[in-house]
């Protein structure tokens, strides 16, 4: 079975403990439009290291790496299992494409994680191996590092990148009951190069999006790099489909990208 790769915005911790349109589309991605996975590999934008790390945990803790939330949030717990032979897997393709690495065990699962986990696949049953982004590198290098992972998708292995196209916390509009123009504009300009697959406009992004420093902004990089490592990992089926788009808080981008097809 093949799996795509998907790029799924993770939103504000709240999420968690919503039930929205949103979430509801989350749990319908994980129990309806995807076939179930062996496993999954995660590259969250809640985890920037120079170094690309791998976990080997046989199973993940919880990391609740936010502040100023509700008590309920705190007391969440999703103990996702690893895969020792998925991680052993991961560092021979990272090893085969010359990218240094290094495994490490008992980091935990980060938010930008298990929230998305917990609402597709809430029985917690799913092994799952994390992996490290980092937003110093090109776009080019990125999508080269996912692109070393797109064999696992042949081997039922669903490939996730989590972040936010538009990802802007300075910006966002509590009262907003419409979403703020430049965010409209910066995704739709990001749809575009999607459907045409078009690396060389987005590698270069920042400069040529429209209000891509809004977007992106300079403290937060981060958030964007998943969907280049997604959309890597799908180098051999350059397709995209746009599952989901809403905003939250006027312009906190709240969308759902799946590359390449699932069979």
């Amino acid at each position: 079975m093949t799996q795509p790769a998907l790029f799924i915005a993770h939103g504000a911790p709240t999420l968690a403990i919503e039930n929205n349109a949103y979430t509801a589309f989350l749990r319908r991605l994980g129990q309806e439009i995807l076939s179930r996975p062996k496993a999954i590999v995660l590259f969250s934008a809640h985890w920037d290291s120079p170094i690309q790390f791998v976990t080997s945990d046989q199973v993940h803790d919880t990391i609740h790496d936010f502040y100023g939330f509700p008590d309920e949030l705190y007391e969440i717990n999703y103990p996702a299992p690893g895969s020792s032979e998925l991680t052993a897997k991961i560092e021979a393709l990272f090893k085969d494409g010359n990218l240094a690495y290094k495994s490490i065990a008992g980091r935990g699962l980060d938010h930008g994680a298990w929230i998305v986990l917990r609402e597709m696949f809430p029985a917690c049953d799913v092994p799952v191996v994390a992996l490290s982004v980092d937003a110093r590198r090109t776009p080019a290098e990125q999508y080269a590092i996912g692109k070393m992972l797109m064999a696992l998708r042949d081997e039922n292995v669903l490939v996730i990148g989590s972040g936010g196209l538009v990802h802007n916390l300075r910006m966002l509009e509590r009262s907003g009951d419409s979403p703020s123009s430049w965010a409209v504009d910066f995704d739709k300009w990001i749809e575009e190069q999607l459907a045409n697959w078009d690396l060389r406009q987005l590698f270069e992004y920042d400069k040529r999006a429209p209000h891509a420093r809004e977007a992106v902004p300079s403290y937060a990089p981060e958030h964007f790099a998943p969907l280049l490592y997604a959309m890597g990992a799908s180098d051999n089926d350059r397709s995209a489909s746009k599952l989901h788009q809403e905003y939250e808080f006027g312009n906190l981008s709240l969308n759902c990208w799946m590359f390449g097809s699932k069979s």
